[in-house]
């Protein structure tokens, strides 16, 4: 076996976004591309050699490619151990467990999450540290800064490495070790839920679920866990097997892409519980039997309930929310008299939170839930929660949600998607909001008066490093919001996101369809932002 130094040229389009480098498959086909990349990472890190790398994703097409080039570039830039997960495959949240149990220099995550994948669809790949979790922005930013001026990589010309058979192989002075990537993943959630009542509720005969794993990495993860080791029916697990097109479908657990699901928990033979993950397993969505749990009450209700499950028994130390969640989770803080953190999109940013000990459950309104057991935002972790909940409460989802509602009101919260649109329209819609910001406070729309409105910026309080221009915020006096951003996961155009939310603390206006609560804010956002004009879309591509 050979090093090679291969000479290549820079690429300008390698800007890491909110996870990672995402494109077309194509693009990352092109020569060198993904080289690239990779070596951009390893140039960027200091004190690696002999240290073990964490690599693995989501199984999505050029997926085993991609593992066999990084293969050898780690072996080339001098890593001592590589662990990868047996057929490539590693859902994200396993990445961060494997890296922390087995106390790796760091990992390389390839997905593109909640994407379409194919021959024709997205890829994506990301740099997670040593604590579990993504590269922060000083890490994202040098990679860039490496990638606009490489002129060479490092890789050997050693043949491809087996990755379907757990062991040891040795390639040059780096051993490579192939896992079962489901089995430590399993162990810690089984340390940290009641599986033996979450047993019991499922052998009961009184209780019924449904998963769909959207043909995407979870499907493995959820017949080890949920069947193997719960006992739920086979026939209850949707989509399990993973395939390279995600079986044609687009992976994210929401009420459009998951339809199939929906229909059967808004159906008249509907089971107590439905939840699906995402292409990568770091995404959940929850329902009940019709009903559907937004992340953003989601986060609330786990915060409000936690006491309830093993694992954080002994409290809780704060709660951590990107910006456009809903502030459900704030009146659960408030009430348990602990710190609530407000940060921006993007998992990146609880990092330095959880490891200084300041939080301990953190969430997004785009379907991400997780805790300090990991630094990536879990899927199955927030299923499994839920059914250790429906497990010790013996109530209905739609029992918990509304006695959640009762006691702490309720935040009615949507968000609408405009995905693909016009990047350079997209762009003048958040400037022109920025430009207005400084007048909007005190204007009136019918029944709203204008409290304050700003372009969210995050001072961390750990590291106090500053991250600007996050997203419009527009705060009304009563309390509702609306926030408008641009997207950072999206790969063609530019993906607006409008949120918008109003507090109910009048348990007889709490059942209103989310949309009917909020059309005062609906018109409202569309009167300030202009949204249809500088869009040129008449209505939201999906509605969360």
């Amino acid at each position: 076996m050979n090093t090679l130094e291969v000479k290549t040229r820079p690429f300008p389009d390698q800007r890491p976004g909110t996870s990672g480098l995402r494109k077309k498959v194509p693009v990352f086909q092109q020569p060198h591309y993904l080289e690239n990349f990779v070596q951009s990472i390893f140039d960027s890190l200091e004190g690696f050699q002999g240290k073990t790398l964490v690599v693995g994703g989501d199984g999505r097409y050029y997926n085993r490619h991609a593992i066999q080039v990084i293969l050898r570039m780690a072996v080339a830039n001098g890593f001592g151990r590589v662990i990868v997960g047996r057929g490539g495959l590693f859902s994200t949240p396993a990445v961060s467990c494997i890296i922390r149990k087995r106390r790796a220099f760091g990992g390389i995550v390839l997905s593109a999450s909640h994407n379409p994948a194919g021959p024709d669809g997205d890829f994506g790949i990301k740099y997670n540290i040593a604590n579990g979790g993504p590269a922060p922005e000083k890490i994202t930013e040098a990679i860039f800064t490496r990638s606009r001026n490489l002129q060479c990589y490092l890789t050997t010309d050693s043949d491809d490495i087996d990755l379907d058979t757990a062991g040891e192989q040795k390639l040059g002075s780096t051993l490579i070790e192939v896992i079962d990537p489901v089995a430590d993943y399993a162990d810690l959630m089984e340390h940290l839920f009641d599986f033996d009542r979450i047993r019991s509720l499922i052998d009961s005969g009184l209780f019924s679920m449904r998963f769909d794993a959207m043909h995407a990495i979870t499907g493995p993860y959820a017949v080890e866990i949920l069947e193997n080791r719960l006992g739920v029916e086979p026939e209850a697990l949707m989509h399990a097997t993973p395939r390279e097109d995600f079986g044609g479908g687009h992976p994210d657990p929401n009420l459009v892409y998951a339809k199939e699901l929906v229909d059967v928990l808004f159906g008249s033979q509907a089971p107590d519980f439905g939840a699906a993950s995402d292409g990568d397993g770091d995404r959940n969505m929850i329902l009940g039997r019709q009903c559907f749990i937004t992340p953003s009450d989601s986060l609330a209700v786990l915060a409000a309930n936690a006491h309830l499950t093993p694992g954080y028994r002994q409290g809780l130390a704060g709660i951590a929310r990107s910006m456009p969640t809903s502030q459900a989770a704030d009146r659960v803080a408030d009430r348990l008299g602990i710190e609530l953190y407000e940060t921006p999109t993007g998992w990146k940013f609880f990092g330095n939170l959880l490891d200084a000990g300041k939080a301990t459950l953190c969430g997004e309104e785009s379907f991400g839930t997780g805790s300090d057991h990991l630094r990536e935002k879990d899927g199955l972790w927030a299923v499994l929660f839920w059914l250790n909940l429906l497990a010790v409460r013996k109530e209905s989802v739609h029992a918990i949600i509304s006695a959640h509602w009762r006691s702490f009101g309720r935040n009615y919260y949507s968000r609408h998607d405009y995905e693909g649109v016009n990047a350079d329209g997209a762009g003048e819609l958040i400037e022109s909001l920025r430009a207005a910001a400084g007048s909007l406070p005190g204007k009136r729309y019918g029944d709203y008066e204008v409290a304050f409105s700003d372009d969210f910026a995050y001072t961390d309080p750990v590291d106090g490093s500053l991250s600007e221009h996050q997203g419009i915020r527009i705060g009304f006096t009563d309390g509702s919001r609306i926030v408008l951003r641009l997207s950072g996961t999206g790969t063609e155009g530019a993906t607006l996101r409008l949120y918008l939310e109003r507090y109910e603390p009048d348990p007889a206006q709490q059942s209103l369809d989310a949309q009917d609560a909020l059309a005062d804010l609906i018109r409202i956002a569309e009167e300030i932002a202009r949204i249809r004009h500088f869009t040129r879309r008449e209505a939201p591509t999906v509605i969360t």
